[in-house]
This record gives structure tokens, sequence and C-alpha cells, in this order.
């Protein structure tokens, strides 16, 4: 339980820390990033941390981020 709870703010840290490296992409390459990261945040939280939930997250989530605007 202990190390979900680390794994979780560990993912949320991460987020936002790439999100500061944003600033000079693109619209469509920022939402893709979003994307992604939220993606993998959730999918972590869905799958109780299995890697294979994060990853699928950040896949969905960034193929979703693509495509937002286009």
């Amino acid at each position: 339980m202990v190390w979900k709870r680390i794994a979780s703010r560990a993912a949320v840290a991460a987020l936002v820390l790439g999100l500061t490296a944003c600033s000079g992409m693109t619209r469509q390459g920022r939402n893709t990033a979003v994307g992604a990261g939220v993606g993998a945040v959730g999918g972590a939280i869905l799958t109780g941390g299995s890697t294979a939930g994060t990853l699928g997250g950040a896949v969905v989530g960034g193929v979703v981020g693509h495509e937002i605007n286009k």
C-alpha cells in the first residue's frame, strides 16, 4: 500500500515537472505530452500501479492528446 502511494506521488511530480518543459513546444506537441502524462497517471491508478497499465494509459492518452484540435 505504501509503495502505491509513493508511486502515484512520484508520477504526479514527474507530470508537473514535465509540463514545465512544454513552453517551447507546439500546441499539438504539448497536447500529446499532457495526454500521455495524464494517461499514465490514470492507467497507474486504475490498474493498481502495474507497468502495463501505466504504459497503456500513456499511449492512449498521448494518441488522444495528439488528435485534439487537428
